[in-house]
């Protein structure tokens, strides 16, 4: 359960992208972002690119109430979502994750820039945001130690109808200005 000062699907905007809560009518933009099998090549579904286990998975980020869905402010297209969630171990902190982009938009600025924004939304009821990455899914791990998350020990969790092994990482808001400032910085 999310604080009460909390709001889960907020409206976000950033310099190329902006965030809003997912809704009934992106199934088919959002699969459009999810369709290459590229963008599952190191997560552990990888066969979430087809459209029979795509749907089920879209299913679940609606009915979370609490899914963003990222939209590239150029061209108006949806590239991706993440979603804030409660995670089972840590009833009262925060947690961002389910996220994914678009292919075209790895490594450049656009998952700093939806991270930016999510965790700023987030700071501002809780200290301490929480991400669980599988243990297999290097890309996700190395793009949360950027953010400056700190990997603090790895648990079995139910997160999405089935207990599997995550790794689990904090970032504490200290660490996260640290970055911002870095960055803001050039450094």
């Amino acid at each position: 359960m999310f604080r009460p000062d909390f709001n889960p699907q907020p409206t976000l905007r950033g310099a190329a992208i902006h965030l809003r809560p997912l809704g009934p009518n992106d199934l088919e933009g959002l699969y459009s972002a999810a369709s290459d099998p590229a963008v599952w090549a190191g997560h552990p579904a990888t066969d979430r690119y087809k459209r029979e286990k795509f749907e089920p998975y879209f299913a679940t980020l609606l009915a979370s109430g609490a899914t963003l869905v990222a939209i590239d402010r150029q061209s108006g297209d949806i590239i991706g979502c993440s979603r804030y969630y409660v995670a089972p171990d840590m009833p009262d902190s925060i947690s961002i994750g389910f996220t994914f982009l678009n292919n075209a938009f790895w490594g450049g600025g656009t998952n700093f820039e939806m991270k930016r924004l999510m965790l700023g939304h987030a700071f501002l009821a809780y200290r301490d945001v929480w991400f669980h990455i599988a243990p297999t899914n290097i890309r996700s791990q190395k793009a949360t130690a950027k953010l400056g998350a700190e990997h603090v020990y790895d648990a079995t969790l139910d997160l999405s109808g089935t207990p599997s092994p995550w790794m689990c990482f904090r970032l504490k808001q200290d660490d996260w200005d640290r970055v911002v400032a870095a960055k803001a910085g050039g450094i």
